[in-house]
């Protein structure tokens, strides 16, 4: 009984830790990709909305590796402060927006 207890413990607060890909969203995208990502990113980026998550997971860990294209100054930073599990959450609710 204590093994189940501790097992549901550890399921429920891996739960509430697990990255919220909406919430990083909002905080570390929207101010730029607008809503939805359906937006060029300050008039130089491609519009994200759709891509594939493995791709956006990709371009992210190429910005955090100092990599990319013209917004790499602008994305570094921000990549910088996400942990996989995070580019992974907000990379799948980036290609949920249709």
């Amino acid at each position: 009984m204590k093994k189940i207890c501790a097992v549901l413990a550890i399921a429920a607060v891996s739960s509430l830790m697990a990255a919220d890909g909406e919430a990083i969203y909002k905080a570390k995208c929207f101010s730029c990709h607008k809503e939805n990502a359906k937006t060029s990113a300050l008039n130089k980026s491609q519009i994200i909305a759709g891509w594939e998550a493995s791709k956006i997971v990709a371009s992210l860990q190429g910005y955090k590796a100092g990599q990319g294209g013209p917004m790499k100054a602008v994305m570094k930073p921000i990549a910088s402060g996400l942990s996989d599990d995070d580019m992974k959450a907000v990379a799948e609710t980036i290609a949920a927006f249709k």
